[in-house]
């Protein structure tokens, strides 16, 4: 599933060729419903909520709420009603520098009411995308749970916009068991991961992909090849089971935890003496 960088780079897509300007709104698809409401409406903002995108018109009180889920893609073209190809939910258009939007497979794609809006972004934990956001929200309910802080770093009640990826990451850079329950962690734990969310995401953002080594860890740094995956970005564990560890040389550990695969060192995050003893 795409994580929070992905929503919010494509938002500013979004409104780099649209805002302002008038478009042609389809669903070539038929599965939604509102796209012939906002045919011919000027197109106002893009703005992401963790991984949840709304989207607004000019004379349309509802957004539309996008969720790409595990399938959603966003395919972009520089003309206008290029041919159609897959199934595609929503199609956006401007003659206006010619381009094209096309939204296949989402989990969402949905007028919602100003009313429904801020009922799904009022449930969300803070997004470290934003300015507005406020970590005390994150941190009250972390230090208050028993789950593990892996799962809690999934959870968008807590983290709106982190994912797999991030989590595994900001856990491994700040050797932090994963399995240790939230309620143990120290605050300062806390605001190393909080900081480094607000660090990393923007440079997602940015570049298209994640990167999480330190210069240190790089490949021209350690004399080492470049990492082969289709998720692109130099990280530490995440997707690199049984492959040494670029710190100790350990090899990594996969384990499914919240229905999710969690990778980790057992040597740079070991087994927290604060973690819940059980008979």
């Amino acid at each position: 599933m795409p994580e929070g960088h992905v929503t919010h780079r494509i938002a500013g897509i979004l409104n780099d060729r649209f805002a302002g300007h008038p478009v042609r709104s389809t669903s070539p698809q038929g599965r939604f419903d509102g796209a012939a409401e906002l045919d011919g409406r000027v197109f106002e903002r893009a703005e992401a909520f963790g991984k949840h995108m709304f989207v607004g018109f000019e004379h349309v009180p509802e957004q539309v709420n996008i969720h790409l889920g595990l399938l959603g893609k966003f395919f972009f073209a520089a003309e206008v009603d290029p041919p159609e190809t897959g199934a595609i939910r929503w199609r956006l258009s401007t003659d206006h520098e010619p381009f094209t939007m096309d939204l296949r497979g989402p989990n969402v794609c949905q007028l919602r009411s100003p009313a429904e809006v801020s009922k799904i972004t009022d449930a969300l934990g803070p997004d470290p995308l934003r300015i507005d956001a406020d970590p005390e929200k994150a941190w009250s309910r972390i230090h208050r749970s028993a789950s593990p802080i892996a799962v809690l770093c999934m959870d968008q009640k807590i983290f709106a916009g982190v994912g797999n990826i991030y989590r595994a990451e900001a856990l491994y850079r700040h050797r932090i068991d994963p399995f240790m329950s939230g309620k143990f962690l120290r605050r300062s734990e806390f605001e190393a991961i909080w900081d480094d969310f607000v660090t990393l995401m923007p440079l997602g953002v940015r570049d298209g992909r994640i990167d999480t080594v330190y210069p240190e860890h790089t490949p021209e740094a350690m004399g080492r090849p470049p990492r082969v995956d289709k998720h692109g970005g130099e990280v530490y564990v995440y997707r690199r089971e049984g492959q040494p560890c670029l710190v100790c040389g350990t090899p990594l550990s996969r384990k499914e935890i919240g229905a999710r695969n969690l990778f980790w060192c057992r040597t740079c995050q070991p087994r927290s003496r604060r973690r819940t003893v059980r008979p």
